[in-house]
């Protein structure tokens, strides 16, 4: 469910999930870029949690579009 309170987790499981990918962060790290804005983040109890979402779009390689999938004439102008 979107909104839940799952979709928070502490920095500790958020360096896991990095961890598992082989991306090694320590969660003071994660913690920092939270503090900077870089990741969206909630403190509560004195605790900073982050958006699940965010730390697992950081291991998720950028989408590739292909070239026979664009709009055909698209890029005509840039051929002469």
């Amino acid at each position: 469910m979107a909104g839940s309170s799952t979709d928070w987790i502490s920095l500790a499981e958020a360096a896991e999930i990095l961890a598992a990918s082989n991306v090694r962060f320590q969660a003071s790290t994660i913690g920092g870029w939270a503090r900077n804005g870089k990741l969206q983040s909630i403190k509560l109890g004195g605790r900073r949690f982050v958006r699940r979402a965010e730390v697992r779009a950081l291991i998720t390689p950028p989408r590739r579009v292909h070239a026979d999938h664009l709009q055909p004439g698209l890029f005509e102008d840039l051929r002469d």
